[in-house]
C-alpha cells in the first residue's frame, strides 16, 4: 500500500479519465483530496489547477494529478503557482522521466489524448517513480532560479 496523499482535479474534458483515476485511487487505498469537477458540465480549469498546485506546494498533498482535454492548458495554469512542476505526459516513459529527471510534482493528462487504461498506467508510473537527484538536482535548481528571477 502506498502511503501518500494525492491532490486530484479535472475540468469537464478530463472528467471521464478523472473518474477512472478516482476509482483507481480508492481501489489502491491511496488517500486523495478531490478539487473537482464532478460532472461533464463546462467549467473553467485555471482555478482547479491552482488549487491542486497550491495543495502540493504547501504540503497538503505529496503529488498532484490534473486532467483536461489535452493536459496542456491545465499544466500551464498549474505551473503559474510557484513551486509547481506540472508535466503533461502521454505515456509511461514521459511519466517516469519527468519524475526521475525533473522532480515533477504534478502529472497532467489529456482526457481526449489517452484512454482511461493508459491514464492509469501513466499515473501509476508517475507515483511509483522517485527523483534521481545527482546531475538532475542541479538542473531542477536552475529551474527554481528562473522561477525566482535569479537566472
Amino acid at each position: 500500500m502506498i502511503t501518500m496523499k494525492i491532490a486530484l482535479g479535472c475540468d469537464h474534458g478530463g472528467f471521464e479519465v478523472a473518474q477512472t483515476l478516482r476509482a483507481y485511487l480508492r481501489d489502491q487505498g491511496i488517500e486523495y483530496q478531490d478539487f473537482g469537477t464532478n460532472s461533464t458540465e463546462s467549467v473553467d480549469y485555471p482555478p482547479i489547477a491552482a488549487s491542486v498546485a497550491r495543495a502540493v506546494v504547501e504540503g497538503q498533498a505529496d503529488l498532484g494529478v490534473l486532467v483536461c482535454s489535452t493536459g496542456i492548458g491545465i499544466s500551464i495554469a498549474a505551473n503559474k503557482v510557484k513551486g509547481a512542476r506540472a508535466a503533461v505526459c502521454t505515456n509511461e516513459l514521459c511519466a517516469r522521466l519527468t519524475r526521475n529527471d525533473n522532480d515533477s510534482n504534478i502529472l497532467c493528462i489529456g482526457g481526449k489524448v489517452v484512454d482511461c487504461d493508459t491514464a492509469v498506467k501513466i499515473f501509476d508510473t508517475f507515483i511509483h517513480t522517485s527523483f534521481e537527484g545527482g546531475r538532475h538536482a542541479r538542473r531542477v535548481g536552475q529551474i527554481v532560479q528562473i522561477e525566482n528571477g535569479e537566472l
